[in-house]
């Protein structure tokens, strides 16, 4: 596996939290990958012999680029032979806005966009081995792409809190930090990312849970709890298990055999 990653330049870092690239090679036989829940929502390019969503039907092909937004379950996928991909990390209170959309619900969504026009040259710049440029192409469409007076300032400080606060904060101190009332501040993060405040704060704060044993699986789960403001092993447990359909416990063992093969920190997407 390979992995880059390039930071949001700052004009950006109030919608988009980096640019990201990954490659995997499954061989000859179709691989499944797995994508946990995390507080952010995700624009995907990918190059390749394809990718398919699993649903219950069978594999659904996907298009590049298509959007994950906020997920409550983990969701798996199909590729086969060699796939590469180019993500852009974005906040899901900023990733409408960002691409002129309407928010939506979560899960995986096809949208037919300008950014499309993308695929063609990030696919030169990947068949000639430059993942730099690529991801470097992308944030300059961005950086062009945006207008300076974009985004909300009332959206930018609550999620600033959120952030700094990995979702630990109470709704009504991240409502004190954007200098607005509780029912404002609801009101304004179902319309901008149709979902709550509640909702992106519970995702955002299984996120650390979910990084933090990945990268120290025997970590104590009592003192993860009490760190990330849980009320007790037992809350943490089921939190954990809502958003990854397993224990902390058993998502700790299996990241454990995880990187006794492959040495990354990479945690999004994990092989089934």
């Amino acid at each position: 596996m390979q992995h880059q990653e390039l930071e949001a330049p700052a004009a950006l870092q109030d919608a988009i939290q980096d640019f990201w690239y990954l490659r995997q090679d499954f061989g000859e036989q179709p691989g499944r990958f797995e994508v946990t829940p995390d507080g952010c929502a995700e624009i995907i390019f990918h190059f390749g012999q394809g990718c398919s969503l699993a649903t219950p039907g069978g594999p659904q092909p996907l298009p590049s680029p298509f959007l994950v937004g906020l997920l409550n379950q983990p969701i798996h996928f199909h590729a086969q032979g060699r796939l590469e991909v180019i993500g852009i990390k974005c906040f899901p209170w900023a990733v409408f806005e960002l691409l002129g959309l309407p928010a939506g619900p979560g899960g995986v969504r096809e949208m037919a966009h300008p950014i499309a026009r993308l695929q063609a040259p990030l696919a030169q710049w990947l068949q000639a081995g430059n993942v730099a440029a690529a991801l470097a192409e992308v944030r300059h469409y961005f950086e062009q792409a945006r207008p300076d007076q974009a985004g909300s300032p009332l959206l930018s400080k609550a999620g600033g809190a959120l952030r700094a606060a990995g979702g630990t904060l109470p709704v009504s101190q991240v409502a004190e930090a954007a200098h607005a009332t509780v029912r404002t501040l609801e009101r304004r993060f179902k319309q901008a990312a149709g979902r709550s405040v509640k909702d992106i704060s519970g995702l955002m704060r299984f996120e650390q849970a979910r990084d933090h044993l990945w990268l120290h699986p025997t970590a104590s789960l009592a003192g993860l709890a009490q760190d990330l403001g849980y009320t007790d092993q037992s809350h943490l447990g089921r939190e954990f298990k809502r958003y990854s359909g397993t224990t902390p416990a058993a998502f700790a063992r299996k990241a454990t055999r995880w990187q006794q093969t492959v040495s990354t920190d990479f945690v999004a997407f994990m092989l089934a």
